[in-house]
């Protein structure tokens, strides 16, 4: 199942489920620079680390022969547009985005929230979701948090984040604290549906970075 927790709470336990750990391996004493190490089911993930974006699960004109070469543990995947094309139902048929991709260290994929800021023209925020026109026919789609969650199963991801809405820099203060607001009660959400719903492809552990009490701390 998958599980929420916040980075204070992810340091001090340690371990998430019993696939994903992340272990402090030093800190600086003048900072709080610090190394670390993630463990997912595919990968060892040293960090700080460079993370390559793959926006359709292809990192471009990088093989992934070349990024084995780079020693490259982690790579980004954009839900959004994987749920466009080639289609979440294609990718989970095939036995999730490491199959499909031929990729055996870790993924994260992001939540499409970025879109709510990148297609802003081409989109409806509502306290439900996004309803989002899509960009390569035109077609109409809906992104909840629930959604969001469901699609980043079935892609099979080792790291997933929650759905948030990512005003842009020079939004007024009012469209700062709906955006807040809204990301606080969607991330509540995908909490709890992750809480309710196991992932399609049972062999992978989900984490994304903030914990139920720590929203709850957040809007009182």
């Amino acid at each position: 199942m998958a599980t929420i927790l916040s980075l204070n709470i992810f340091y001090r336990l340690g371990t998430i489920g019993n696939s994903l750990k992340f272990i402090i391996q030093s800190k600086d004493k003048y900072s709080l620079a610090r190394t670390g190490q993630i463990q997912t089911d595919h990968s060892v993930i040293e960090t700080p680390v460079f993370m390559p974006v793959g926006t359709h699960g292809v990192v471009k004109s990088i093989s992934p022969n070349e990024l084995y070469d780079l020693n490259t543990q982690i790579m980004l995947s954009n839900t959004y547009h994987l749920y466009l094309r080639p289609g979440t139902d294609i990718i989970e048929e095939n036995g999730g985005l490491h199959q499909f991709l031929n990729w055996s260290n870790s993924i994260l994929t992001d939540s499409g929230g970025y879109q709510v800021f990148s297609l802003n023209k081409m989109n409806k925020i509502t306290d439900n979701g996004v309803h989002f026109k899509s960009h390569l026919d035109g077609s109409m789609h809906l992104f909840t948090p629930e959604i969001s969650m469901e699609v980043q199963q079935k892609l099979g991801s080792d790291i997933i984040m929650a759905f948030d809405y990512c005003p842009p820099a020079n939004c007024t203060k009012r469209e700062l604290k709906r955006a807040s607001r809204l990301t606080h009660d969607w991330t509540k959400r995908a909490y709890d549906y992750l809480d309710t719903h196991k992932p399609f492809i049972t062999i992978h552990k989900f984490c994304f970075l903030l914990s139920k009490e720590a929203l709850i701390k957040m809007s009182d």
